[in-house]
């Protein structure tokens, strides 16, 4: 863990809303209309892939600034050395500043890796909250195949169906950024 950072956990990672995150997508130049459509994008936004690849999340708030960051395993090469991806939020404007990921090639404009990051924290942030707080400071499940992990069954990978509801959720961001332009 970086130093001044604290291991992410349910109770302290920041709010991110749907309207944040479409607000984020429509004034970002590393993500236009046409990235919304490609395919690799909207399969990184999904909960199967996402919450087996995110792990090692640390964050670190200064005022009202929240830096969180995170591993996040290649979805192709397991073996491989995981991303590092970095998000910022402006806690008070409520605002998504920034989501990078640093390692890939495609990160200059934007990649799946921080698309995928984004739609964890997203996710961590609608669901209900528990009287147990989970730590995210762990090793992915998706690092593990190869290791202690020997494969992934296709029923491990869609246990659980509310991924559904996510799934087309680049298309509700794309659809809402379409109204609010016409406006």
């Amino acid at each position: 863990m970086e130093a001044g950072y604290l291991k992410a956990d349910s109770a302290n990672l920041p709010n991110i809303d749907a309207f944040m995150v479409a607000s984020f997508f429509g004034s970002s130049s590393d993500y236009n209309a046409s990235e919304f459509r490609n395919v690799k994008t909207s399969a990184s936004s999904r909960q199967s892939y996402g919450d087996d690849a995110i792990g090692y999340v640390q964050l670190r708030r200064d005022s009202n600034i929240c830096t969180v960051k995170c591993k996040v395993c290649p979805e192709h090469r397991l073996r491989s050395k995981s991303y590092a991806a970095t998000m910022v939020v402006d806690e008070e404007e409520g605002k998504i500043v920034s989501v990078q990921c640093h390692d890939c090639a495609a990160s200059q404009g934007g990649c799946k890796h921080a698309v995928a990051f984004l739609m964890w924290v997203y996710r961590r942030s609608e669901e209900p909250s528990s009287t147990s707080v989970d730590c995210y400071w762990k090793k992915p499940t998706l690092a593990h195949v190869g290791t202690t992990l020997k494969f992934m069954t296709s029923k491990r990978t869609f246990e659980d169906s509310s991924y559904l509801l996510t799934e087309h959720f680049t298309q509700f961001v794309v659809n809402r950024i379409c109204t609010r332009s016409s406006k």
